[in-house]
C-alpha cells in the first residue's frame, strides 16, 4: 500500500488547480460507485485528482487515487488493493483507466458488495460497457460522460474569460442579452474559428505545436487498441475502419451513403453499419436519426458527422466544407450539453432538439424558408455576432455547457 500512496502523493503533485469543468458540479460524488466515461484526452484523469485535491488535505489516508494501468496491477488485483486499503481506515478509492484491467467489472462488483462504506471512483474509456456480461452493474452505478471542451470552456483556458453556462431555453428566449453579455468582454468571433480546429480537446494547451499529431493519436489509439478489445473488431479491419473516417470526412452529413462507403473500404455493407454504431459509441462519429425510439440494429443514419470539429479537420484530406463545420460543432455541443440531438428531417430543418425544437445551422445569409410555419423553429447563422432578425450567432451555442 506505501507504494500506492507514494504514487498517489507523486500524481496529486502535479495536478494544476488553475480550471476545474462545470462537470464537477454535476457529478453525485456521495454515490457509492461513480463511473466517469469519455473518449481519450478530454480529462477524465485530471477531473479526478482535481476533486481529491480540493476536498482532502495532503497526505490524508482515508483516499487513495492510482491508475489500473500500471504495473502493479500485473501482480495485484483491484479487489486486494480495496481489501487493504478499508482495513487501514480507507473511505475513498479512485481508480483511473479501470478499462485496461481485465475482468474489471466482476471485482468492482465485489468490492461494491463487501464495502459498502467505501466510495469507488472509476474511469474508463467511452467503450466499456456496465453490463458486460461479467457483472451487471447497471443498478448499482453511477455513469456520467465527458465531453471535450466547451467553446466557453475553450475561451476561459485561452484568455481567461469566465462565462456561466446558459440553458438553451433562456438561450433561445434571450439571444440578444446573452449575446452582448460575452460581446461586453470579447469579440467571439475572432476566437470561434481557432475553437473550431483547435479547441475540443484539452491537451492543446500543454503541446499547440503537436496537437493535429496528439488528436490523429486519439483516432489511432481508439481504432487499434480501444475497438479491437471492447468490440472485438479484427486487427486486420483497423486500417479499413480508419478509411471508413476519412471517407465520412469528405461527405455532406446529409449523404449518408452505405453503398459507397462500403465500396470505398471493401467491407460488407452490414459490416459498414455495425461499425458505424461502434465508432459512435467510441466518440468519433455522430449519427443522427429522426426518430430514435424507432431505430433498429444495423439501421442507416439519416445524417451523420464527426464526433465534433477538431476531428473534421484533422481527418480531412484538404479544408472540409463549412457547411459540415458548423453542423458538426452544432451537434457536438448540444449533445455534449445532455440534449437529444436528432435530424428534422427533409424539407423540415437541420435538427430536432430533445423532440420539439427545430434549428436550421448555416452562414449569414441563412433565411428562413427550410423552417417557415413551424412553431418553436430558429436559425444558428455563423458569421454575425449578435442576434439580429430573428437569428441566433452559431457561436452562442457553445457556451450550454
Amino acid at each position: 500500500m506505501e507504494r500506492l500512496f507514494e504514487r498517489h502523493e507523486n500524481y496529486l503533485s502535479i495536478v494544476s488547480m488553475e480550471y476545474v469543468r462545470n462537470i464537477m458540479k454535476r457529478v453525485n460524488w456521495n454515490a457509492q460507485l461513480i463511473v466517469i466515461r469519455g473518449p481519450k484526452g478530454v480529462g477524465k484523469s485530471t477531473l479526478m485528482k482535481q476533486y481529491i485535491k480540493r476536498h482532502f488535505e495532503d497526505g490524508d489516508r482515508h483516499v487513495l487515487y492510482c491508475s489500473a494501468d500500471t504495473n502493479y496491477f500485473t501482480t495485484h488485483t483491484l479487489l486486494e488493493v480495496a481489501e487493504n486499503f478499508v482495513k487501514i481506515g480507507g473511505k475513498w478509492l479512485f481508480i483511473d483507466e479501470v478499462h485496461k484491467y481485465p475482468g474489471w467489472s466482476r471485482e468492482i462488483k465485489e468490492i461494491y458488495d463487501l464495502y459498502r462504506e467505501l466510495h469507488i471512483v472509476l474511469s474508463g474509456s467511452s467503450l466499456i460497457q456496465i453490463n458486460d456480461g461479467q457483472a451487471d452493474l447497471s443498478r448499482r452505478i453511477m455513469q456520467y460522460d465527458m465531453p471535450g471542451l466547451s467553446l466557453r470552456e475553450f475561451l476561459y483556458l485561452d484568455l481567461g474569460l469566465d462565462f456561466e453556462p446558459i440553458k438553451l431555453e433562456q438561450l433561445l428566449e434571450h439571444p440578444a442579452k446573452f449575446c452582448a453579455q460575452v460581446r461586453s468582454q470579447c469579440h467571439p468571433l475572432e476566437h470561434f474559428g481557432r475553437y473550431l480546429r483547435f479547441g475540443y480537446y484539452p491537451f492543446y494547451f500543454e503541446e499547440k505545436q503537436d496537437y493535429i499529431d496528439k488528436v490523429e493519436n486519439v483516432v489511432n489509439y481508439t481504432v487499434d487498441v480501444e475497438l479491437t478489445k471492447h468490440r472485438n473488431v479484427e486487427v486486420g479491419n483497423a486500417r479499413k475502419i480508419k478509411a471508413l473516417l476519412q471517407v465520412i470526412s469528405q461527405m455532406m452529413p446529409y449523404e449518408v451513403d452505405i453503398a459507397k462507403l462500403s465500396k470505398a473500404t471493401g467491407m460488407m455493407r452490414t459490416t459498414v453499419l455495425k461499425y458505424l454504431t461502434h465508432l459512435e459509441e467510441a466518440c468519433l462519429i455522430r449519427r443522427l436519426f429522426t426518430d430514435l425510439k424507432s431505430v433498429t440494429d444495423l439501421q442507416k443514419p439519416d445524417k451523420m458527422y464527426l464526433d465534433n470539429s477538431n476531428l473534421l479537420y484533422t481527418l480531412s484530406p484538404g479544408l472540409p466544407e463549412m457547411g459540415t463545420v458548423r453542423e458538426t460543432f452544432f451537434a457536438s455541443q448540444l449533445a455534449s450539453a445532455g440534449h437529444v440531438v436528432e435530424y428534422a428531417g427533409y424539407k423540415k430543418g437541420d435538427f430536432c432538439i430533445d423532440g420539439e425544437i427545430v434549428i436550421e445551422v448555416g452562414g449569414t445569409e441563412k433565411g428562413f424558408a427550410q423552417i417557415a410555419g413551424q412553431e418553436n423553429a430558429f436559425v444558428a447563422a455563423d458569421g454575425i455576432e449578435s442576434a439580429v432578425l430573428g437569428k441566433i450567432p452559431l457561436w452562442a451555442f457553445g457556451f450550454l455547457y
